[in-house]
């Protein structure tokens, strides 16, 4: 088969393109989804001016195990969800060719419940992305805006659920704060290598909770020109059927506590991930280091690993298996959850009705932590965490899903 660039999904659903695999799911191929990329337009500029509408809507019903719930019991979950495999989001994009290899772009996306229809993000209207910038078919891209980390942009390929939505615990993986505010971002593509960078003069985004009443802020603060800043940078190199990547991510979060504003943390991650394609097949595997640090303190020092292996069995039928391994190495917060490193096996079987909608279903079983690889203590804004005394959570979720 011709290479294709596979479409993928981050925590809240955004499809992004990545490196270059042998396989691409058929709904991945078509206009419609392309369109929800990031911005990364594969070819030249079109010859005129085009603003084009697109989207998707993702819900699903779900039952979950071992719920913390209101009086801090344990109990099952029945719930209606407006995300699954993906977010459901509508957008707009637009370019225009300025001659010469060059041209104008621009992206507005905006993350919608599909189970409710009220705004996500915080209640952006665009908060999924915002950006303006130029492109230039040699030297790459230059983009201004609310946008993806180089992280998650470098990773995208190399999660073996693509990044979606329910279950795959994308923000242990890559952060919280995977959006960013007030950012300036380089993207080019030189033969079988792709490298990219991005520098933000304030992330505007909380980097969890972690025991501390507030982390992260808008930044841009006269004086204070490091507090809520945010940068990284990745490189991947693709050719047949082998990929490779490697980023480094860093915000420097505000740190709130009771006395008020006390310092600015250090927070980074850096990682490396590779995949292969085996015939239908695609195993992937990486490795994320991370530490977290205020001042005077380190709030977590941690690793994750991960395997999986994306299988296409029909031309409507695709599997996906992956497993994440995560172990602490210091903390000076409270304990993180059970005992023991926490775990996650999740599998995905999703048929495609056409090019356009999809029918799934998604399951993980998590241990020593909930779903997503939530503890006690440690809430990564998924909503999974466990009940006390539970050890393990499963949960499992039938969907559909329709781009347009």
């Amino acid at each position: 088969m011709d290479a294709f660039r596979r479409y993928a999904s981050d925590k809240d659903g955004a499809v992004v393109t990545a490196v270059p695999c042998k396989l691409a799911r058929d709904w991945g191929k078509t206009p419609a989804v392309a369109l929800a990329a990031f911005g990364v337009f594969a070819g030249a500029a079109h010859a005129q001016p085009s603003v084009t509408l697109y989207g998707t809507l993702d819900t699903n019903l779900e039952f979950d195990t071992n719920f913390k719930s209101a009086s801090s019991g344990s109990a099952h979950r029945y719930a209606l969800n407006g995300e699954g495999l993906s977010g459901s989001r509508w957008g707009l994009r637009g370019v225009e060719d300025l001659g010469n290899g060059l041209s104008s772009v621009f992206v507005l996306e905006s993350g919608i419940g599909a189970d409710d229809g009220t705004l996500q993000q915080g209640g952006r209207l665009f908060g999924r992305q915002a950006f303006v910038g130029l492109q230039s078919a040699t030297y790459g891209k230059i983009t201004f805006g609310r946008q993806y980390t180089s992280m998650l942009e470098a990773l995208a390929n190399f999660s073996p659920a693509a990044m979606s939505s329910l279950y795959e615990p994308v923000i242990a993986q890559i952060g919280p704060v995977y959006r960013e505010d007030n950012t300036v971002k380089y993207a080019g593509t030189f033969g079988p290598v792709s490298v990219g960078a991005h520098w933000s003069f304030g992330t505007g985004g909380s980097s969890g909770t972690m025991d501390l009443s507030r982390l992260g802020g808008p930044g841009e603060g006269p004086g204070q020109f490091r507090r809520d800043t945010g940068f990284g940078a990745r490189a991947s190199y693709a050719a047949g059927p082998f990929s490779a990547t490697v980023t480094y991510d860093q915000v420097n979060p505000s740190i709130v506590g009771s006395g008020g504003f006390a310092g600015t943390g250090t927070f980074k991650k850096a990682a490396a991930a590779a995949s292969y394609a085996v015939g239908p097949a695609i195993f992937m595997t990486g490795y994320r280091w991370g530490m977290s640090t205020a001042p005077g303190q380190t709030l977590t020092r941690d690793n994750l690993y991960w395997a999986g292996v994306y299988y296409e069995m029909t031309s409507a039928l695709s599997l996906t298996l992956d497993y994440y391994y995560q172990t602490f190495r210091s903390s000076t917060l409270p304990a993180l959850g059970p005992a023991g490193n926490p775990r996650q096996w999740m599998l995905i079987a999703d048929y495609r009705l056409s090019k356009r909608t999809d029918l799934y279903l998604t399951t993980a079983y998590a241990k020593n932590a909930g779903l997503c690889l939530d503890t006690a203590s440690i809430a990564f804004n998924n909503g999974y965490q466990p009940a006390a005394g539970k050890d393990s959570m499963f949960g499992v979720a039938l969907g559909i899903r329709h781009n347009f």
